[in-house]
């Protein structure tokens, strides 16, 4: 027995180790690239510093399942930050959902920038389903009107959007393609834990890794909202496809719908832009704040991503390391976290192993030099990691949330665990021809907003 629990320690904790340290000198690279950067004086851009802009109408899609509790307001602020800019909303609902059709109408009635579009099928179907109706109803306006959009941007119901947005596109678009703005999540302070991981994760996504991504020259997936592409580049896009941009079977079309602009050879930008008063212009919203929620979502995401769409997308360009390395940390997620499966069983087998030498009077596991080796130098990648993600927290959020983003690693760790399980299982049942649903997340809106 002894020498089973033993061997059981033993053995997890090596391959804990040799995997962490394979995925800590992974960050380690990336973090090397960043650092560099700069160094050599690569920082965010102000917005009075971007060109003109080119002008023309924008197309802001809004899909909308069940989201009455938000619509309202987010169409009410967006239309108020949006000023005269040339700009049209169009949101997408479905029959079966009056609630939200009220409440889109209610915003519609006397606004001429809002259009609602009916899903001709009930919901929920999928939100790329939605996008594609929101394309054919662009296009349909487009040709009986005589006039064509100049980008096409993408928000979701729960979003707050910053009053410089349409700015920044159209300072880029005119030497890009494609524009993101980073998403910053806002922390519900009732639960500071579960919704703060959001925060700490995208700032270290959209601080650090989509900057190195576009710093690299690798294509960028897109984060769904605050992000806008060129007219004729997503008239490309559907073109490929045979008439519709999004694949409606999809889980994750913005991540796809990034690659793709990428490969038809668009080009694309992470713009990290601050306002005249400093702050980033970003998006803003609410995410989940419940574990059970959380768990849903990034099983949605880690399906759509690591698994869906690696068998959808696949790898990157012949020879391009850089999208190669890229698409890889992005379909990590699994072998990551069944790797802090082990991690987390090695400390139970070492708690077991040193119990049953204890009960026996005899000396505890002994691990060899090797490992204790690997040990400390997995000890320092782990602060080191904690102390970048505490950096660009404190960063955007303030040393209070830098402090909270320590114990959060837990957190994150034990929902992205769960969601690995969720995910894994509902991916099987895809492979048996299942057809995916929206299943999307309770939303909400900030009850206070300034115009």
């Amino acid at each position: 027995m002894t020498i089973l629990v033993d061997a059981i320690a033993r053995e997890s904790v090596i391959l804990a180790c040799i995997g962490f340290l394979i995925g800590g000198i992974d960050d380690l690279a990336l973090d090397a690239v960043y650092w560099l950067g700069r160094l050599y004086g690569r920082r965010d851009l102000n917005v009075a510093d971007l060109p003109p802009g080119v002008t023309g109408r924008i197309a802001v899609f809004v899909p909308a399942w069940d989201e009455a509790a938000v619509i309202g307001p987010m169409l009410t602020t967006t239309l108020a930050r949006f000023g005269d800019e040339d700009a049209r909303l169009y949101v997408g609902a479905y029959a079966n959902d009056p609630a939200t059709i009220d409440a889109v109408a209610g915003v519609a009635a006397g606004e001429p920038r809002v259009r609602l579009v009916l899903n001709p099928c009930e919901g929920p179907t999928t939100k790329a389903d939605c996008l594609n109706q929101l394309w054919a109803a662009l296009l349909r306006e487009e040709r009986l009107q005589g006039w064509q959009a100049l980008a096409v941007a993408f928000h979701d119901a729960e979003d707050v959007v910053h009053r410089d947005e349409l700015r920044v596109y159209r300072g880029l678009l005119g030497e890009h393609q494609v524009v993101q703005l980073p998403v910053s999540p806002l922390i519900d302070h009732a639960s500071p834990l579960v919704s703060g991981h959001y925060a700490d994760e995208f700032a270290e996504a959209h601080g650090e890794r989509l900057v190195v991504r576009g710093w690299l020259g690798a294509p960028m997936p897109l984060a769904g909202v605050g992000c806008a592409i060129d007219r004729d580049l997503l008239g490309k896009v559907a073109a490929a496809r045979g008439g519709d941009p999004f694949d409606a079977a999809s889980l994750t079309e913005d991540y796809e719908l990034g690659l793709r602009t990428a490969m038809l050879g668009g080009r694309q930008v992470f713009a990290r832009v601050r306002d005249s008063d400093g702050r980033l212009i970003a998006v803003a919203e609410y995410f989940p704040n419940r574990v059970k929620e959380a768990v849903r979502q990034k099983a949605r995401w880690m399906i759509g991503i690591a698994l869906d769409g690696w068998d959808r997308i696949g790898w990157g360009r012949t020879g391009d390391w850089r999208d190669h390395w890229m698409r890889m940390r992005d379909r990590r997620a699994p072998l990551a976290l069944l790797l802090l499966a082990i991690a987390y069983l090695s400390m139970l087998a070492c708690g077991a192993s040193w119990m049953v030498h204890v009960l026996a009077g005899d000396s505890g596991p002994v691990f060899g030099e090797t490992t204790h080796q690997l040990l400390l130098v997995n000890l320092a990648l782990m602060v080191w990691r904690m102390a970048m993600r505490a950096w660009f927290t404190g960063r955007a959020y303030g040393l209070w949330q830098a402090l909270l983003s320590v114990p959060r690693v837990v957190v994150g760790n034990y929902i992205a665990l769960m969601a690995a399980r969720t995910a894994i299982g509902r991916y099987v049942v895809a492979l048996r021809g299942q057809r995916p649903a929206w299943d999307k997340t309770r939303h909400r809106f900030p009850e206070t907003v300034e115009p």
